[in-house]
């Protein structure tokens, strides 16, 4: 009985490798690319990247793991049948309840990993990844760029004709519109940026100011003029898995987000006995229908996991929970557990 075991889980090991993979390969590229977007707003390096794409692989893992198991599943079921295989150990008297235990068994550890993901390691890498981008941020409103349009200072926009240093600056333009009907513009021959006890201040060096209303046009020459950076930068707050979700009680986006997460993290074991079901058949018979068993199953589990993200509520999570593995255990019992 232990070889049967060895022998379903090894070949359930290799059809979930080879599906799981390319999905984690495809998926990991859409989020590197979503990534590479933010090198408009922000600079990073080669390193920053590949941190941030770190931040993001236990979302990419939670979202193709259960789609991967599924489809593993339904593949390694459907060919072990057609092999003759399940039929040979029908034949020495193996029931189909004892060849599915093993899956089963695999069905609970893997659901214990996505419950791990979603409620342990999500939620850190999420603010983490939006610790990471609050930073470069917060660095990115006093990294100008010479020669570069549109770039702001506090409430200014500013231009630089050249850039001397990291802080030090040639021929410096800002523009400000302070009401509706009132505008500054200041030019200066040269500049630098001063960072003190967290201010930041741009001292423009030999220039002239204007304000320009409806009514009058005014203009000022300086030697020397500082600008602040007044913009409210917002701190960023972690919090520790336990406060995470013990804002779910009264947060009704996050109490949906728990629902959806703890519906997830169980398709694998919810969906063992539905695809058994439909993918434990005689090959004489029967025909494989591999694709509508996988499409139809992960379709079903995910729109109902969908909507408890939506409209959801514990009871209704557990009696969903209730009504689906139920009905999977029928469907195998009826289709394949009578016969096998």
């Amino acid at each position: 009985m232990v070889n049967v075991k060895s022998y379903v889980s090894s070949n359930f090991t290799k059809a979930f490798l080879i599906i799981f993979l390319p999905f984690f390969l495809i998926i990991s590229l859409v989020y590197l690319v979503k990534i590479s977007a933010l090198t408009t707003q922000i600079q990073i390096t080669m390193g920053e990247l590949l941190q941030l794409y770190s931040y993001s692989v236990p979302d990419i893992v939670f979202y193709t793991l259960p789609l991967s198991f599924i489809a593993a599943l339904a593949n390694v079921l459907l060919k072990l049948s057609q092999d003759n295989e399940l039929i040979a150990l029908y034949a020495l008297g193996l029931k189909a309840d004892k060849v599915l235990r093993s899956l089963l068994l695999l069905g609970i550890l893997f659901s214990l990993l996505l419950g791990a993901i979603s409620f342990l390691a999500m939620p850190l890498s999420k603010q983490l990844y939006k610790e990471f981008t609050h930073t470069k941020k917060s660095e990115a409103k006093i990294n100008i760029v010479a020669g570069k349009l549109g770039q702001k200072f506090g409430d200014y926009y500013i231009y630089v004709k050249e850039k001397k240093g990291d802080d030090t600056f040639d021929n410096i333009v800002i523009y400000n519109r302070t009401l509706k009907d009132e505008e500054q513009f200041f030019a200066s021959h040269d500049g630098e940026i001063h960072k003190n006890a967290g201010v930041t201040s741009l001292q423009l060096n030999n220039g002239y100011g204007y304000t320009y209303s409806k009514e009058k046009l005014q203009q000022a020459k300086y030697a020397s003029l500082e600008v602040y950076d007044k913009v409210e930068t917002k701190t960023f707050k972690f919090e520790d898995i336990v406060e995470h979700w013990a804002k779910a009680a009264t947060n009704e986006k996050r109490m949906h987000r728990a629902l959806f997460f703890i519906f997830v993290s169980l398709i694998p074991i919810l969906c063992v006995y539905l695809v058994a079901a439909f993918s434990m058949i005689n090959p004489r018979y029967q025909e494989n229908r591999s694709f509508i068993v996988i499409f139809v199953t992960a379709l079903g589990l995910y729109m109902t996991a969908s909507s408890l993200e939506k409209w959801g509520t514990f009871i209704f999570l557990i009696l969903t929970i209730i009504f689906t593995f139920a009905l999977g255990r029928w469907l195998f019992q009826h289709r394949v557990a009578r016969y096998f």
